[in-house]
């Protein structure tokens, strides 16, 4: 049994990978929808967040013989529980993470954190389009809502929580975008042209994260770009390809029947 933590399209993708490579997986995901999705394609999946004790305790139970942490970029505390979990239950940690764009877009200007980018828009002021997701909302609410001369734009998943969210936050509810992607750069486009943006805020969440488009969208209509890094974590290994990550398991089986 390999446990897996997920939620992501690749990461998906990946499971499938690794139980067609001969494995039994087990996906961690945090919403009913990801796990209706791993179901879909016949994946088990365990909803919940979970800390570095709870997937001991998953480990021991399924008696698994890896973690694979297929995280988000920027689900750094989801990743690092899982690497504490793998060293308190001596097994093996495996990390892949989606290659990172190339960004060569001159009008970028990259930040390092969520507070940064809150920073720097609240200077910026004018149409602001946040396409950061709802967990750090409340930063850019709390710094940029009460100024003037600055409108505010959330896209984020249409999930009863998110909405829960932006009520608490005061967040003005035709200032919403509430969609699932894939988006692509025509629909970026329109929905930047819709809203007269100019400023987008995103992160550096990859290619499959659709980065490439958004930052080509920006590109088209001449719109500013704040891109937050990717936090940096300090993993044991790391892998972008899922073909490596199956030759570690792998290699791991063969280590593990010597």
């Amino acid at each position: 049994m390999i446990i897996m933590l997920s939620g992501t399209s690749d990461a998906r993708q990946l499971a499938l990978a690794i139980r067609d490579a001969g494995y039994d997986v087990l996906a961690t995901v945090v919403t009913e929808h990801a796990a209706e999705q791993m179901s879909y394609v016949g994946l088990r999946a365990h909803i919940g967040r979970l800390n570095a004790h709870e997937m001991v305790e998953i480990i021991k139970q399924h008696k698994a013989k890896a973690i694979v942490d297929a995280s988000h970029p920027f689900a750094e505390e989801a990743s690092q529980q899982a690497m504490q979990a793998a060293e308190e239950a001596n097994v093996p940690y495996i990390r892949y993470e989606r290659k990172e764009s190339v960004i060569m877009y001159d009008r970028v200007t990259f930040v390092d954190s969520y507070e940064a980018a809150a920073e720097y828009a609240a200077k910026k002021r004018g149409v602001i389009m946040l396409t950061t997701g709802s967990k750090t909302l409340h930063i850019f609410a709390e710094k940029l809502l009460p100024l003037p001369d600055v409108r505010l734009i959330a896209r984020m998943l249409p999930r009863k929580d998110n909405m829960e969210k932006c009520e608490q936050l005061r967040f003005p509810q035709e200032n919403i975008i509430a969609m699932q992607g894939p988006f692509t750069k025509q629909l970026d486009m329109a929905l930047m042209k819709h809203f007269g943006v100019t400023l987008l805020v995103t992160k550096e969440s990859g290619r499959v994260g659709f980065v490439d488009e958004k930052i080509a969208a920006a590109q088209q209509l001449g719109i500013e770009t704040v891109v937050i890094r990717r936090p940096k974590l300090s993993y044991p290994v790391v892998y972008h390809e899922f073909s490596d990550v199956i030759r570690a398991l792998e290699e791991m089986k063969k280590k593990g029947e010597k």
